[in-house]
């Protein structure tokens, strides 16, 4: 799979499956951070002396190390209190790209996430190809991908049925059919890979993805609630939650086949501690999560929009999209962006309601948007973000794997903030393993490390301070006799 191919689990333009280990052993991979106040990106690779250690490359320097090399506890001292510090910001949203499924899927079964290349068109596939193309490049992407091929075949469709060209729409829509049907399996393909693989593999696998989620939600209940974002089509995150007990509030409402709800009440979880009514706390492990791109679960039915039952790796949605109540749904009626649901006055629905959402989450003072797998190909969330970035209190974290078609650092130069923006790019850095154990914050509302070290504190503070004052009269090693 290369990098212009599209994810199986959410659009292309996010980001690229993990290199193989023959790909790693033809060139160094290229790592760059950028924390605290360091004034530009640094780049550095893997010391060819000791593979252990890192150096940077020639010319750069920095001022937080005295040797020429430095390995992952000199990157750890750096990284891990920045992050830290970030994490507690007044409001925090993670925004998870197909990275994420591709480096949970390459633990489990080692090797990326399932991908699909393009819609098995036969009629106006030049025209569709060209056009999707000219939308990619006014998008500031240089190939069109699944999504913009979408997007282009259902405004002929529609095109089509304006101009009352019943065979040409009919056509056109079983092809659409059958390619949302393809797409479809290919994402599920993709949770199948992680749901059956070995036992070890798959515990390690969702172990790291735990850990991941749970760096993010381990906020106190008083503060404001993480936001979680993504779009990716796929259940990983909803898998892992699950695991980790991590509550996740969304716009659906209901039990047996939710529905998707335009309202916005900013709904949250309390509970009444043993013996007193009337004074309810904040639950802890609870984060607000949104689809920006949709879902493989969710269906348009009518006037409404459904989550149906879909198992994690189920083999196909067919079975599933023929419950009752479901108006015989097919393929085409899955709520895949940019598929919108039809008989809308409002264009785009939900998506425009979901990216509503994500600029309420982080366009606001003190709050701290951190990017995991995303290649910043989406124009909608750049958008959002450069937005962001106009209020100087905010700031960005951009993980990722790697940058193969630049436009990270490209994104990087336009928005002319590098004050507040901090970049962990490379293997050395975003690997999903490496970053957990090392880089990231504890997975725990840790009070008592935190008192632990307020008490070392005072004992050392004071003993300094007897140590330095002339003993007294009457008195022996500070203590009165």
């Amino acid at each position: 799979m290369n990098a212009n191919e599209p994810s199986a689990s959410t659009n292309n333009d996010e980001t690229d499956p993990l290199p193989s280990s023959q790909d790693k052993k033809k060139a160094p991979s290229i790592n760059i951070i950028k924390v605290r106040d360091d004034h530009l990106p640094l780049q550095f690779i893997i010391d060819e002396n000791d593979t252990a250690k890192y150096k940077f490359a020639e010319g750069i320097e920095a001022s937080w190390l005295s040797s020429d090399s430095f390995g992952i506890k000199e990157l750890r001292n750096r990284i891990e209190p920045w992050l830290t510090s970030l994490f507690q910001s007044e409001h925090l949203s993670l925004l998870a790209g197909s990275g994420l499924t591709h480096a949970i899927h390459y633990l489990a079964a080692g090797k990326g996430a399932a991908g699909m290349n393009t819609l098995p068109l036969s009629d106006h596939l030049t025209e569709i190809n060209q056009a999707a193309k000219n939308a990619a490049i006014a998008a500031g992407r240089k190939e069109g991908n699944l999504e913009d091929q979408l997007r282009v075949a259902n405004e002929l469709l529609r095109g089509f049925e304006i101009l009352q060209k019943k065979p040409e729409a009919e056509a056109l829509r079983a092809e659409l059919k059958s390619g949302m049907q393809d797409f479809a399996h290919s994402i599920l393909k993709s949770e199948e890979g992680i749901a059956i693989a070995a036992e070890h593999k798959r515990e390690q696998a969702f172990n790291t993805l735990i850990t991941f989620l749970m760096s993010f939600a381990s906020r106190t209940g008083v503060r404001d609630r993480l936001n979680i974002f993504t779009t990716n089509y796929d259940r990983l995150i909803e898998a892992g939650a699950e695991l980790a007990g991590l509550h996740l509030l969304d716009r659906f409402l209901g039990n047996l086949m939710p529905i998707f709800r335009s309202s916005r009440l900013d709904l949250d979880m309390h509970y009444n501690p043993p013996g007193i009514r009337g004074e309810p706390r904040y639950l802890e492990g609870v984060a607000r999560y949104t689809k920006l791109h949709g879902s493989v679960d969710w269906v348009q039915t009518k006037k409404d929009i459904h989550r149906i039952g879909l198992p994690f790796g189920a083999e196909s949605t067919e079975p599933y999209l023929k419950a009752p109540g479901l108006a015989g749904a097919t393929a085409h009626q899955l709520m895949i962006y940019p598929n919108a649901a039809k008989d809308r006055e409002t264009a785009d629905y939900p998506y425009v309601e979901l990216f509503r959402d994500l600029a309420a989450a982080v366009c606001r003072p003190n709050s701290t948007l951190v990017t995991y797998g995303y290649s910043f190909g989406d124009e909608h969330i750049n958008r959002v973000i450069r937005d962001m970035l106009t209020i100087p209190s905010t700031h960005l974290v951009i993980i990722s794997f790697d940058d193969p078609l630049d436009r990270i650092m490209q994104t990087y130069q336009e928005m002319g903030r590098p004050s507040q923006i901090s970049l962990l790019i490379g293997p050395a850095l975003a690997d999903i393993a490496t970053l957990t154990e090392n880089y990231l914050p504890k997975a725990a509302i840790d009070k008592t490390t935190f008192r632990m070290s307020e008490l070392l504190k005072q004992r050392w503070g004071t003993s300094n301070l007897e140590d330095k004052k002339p003993p007294e009269h009457g008195t022996t090693g500070g203590v009165q006799e």
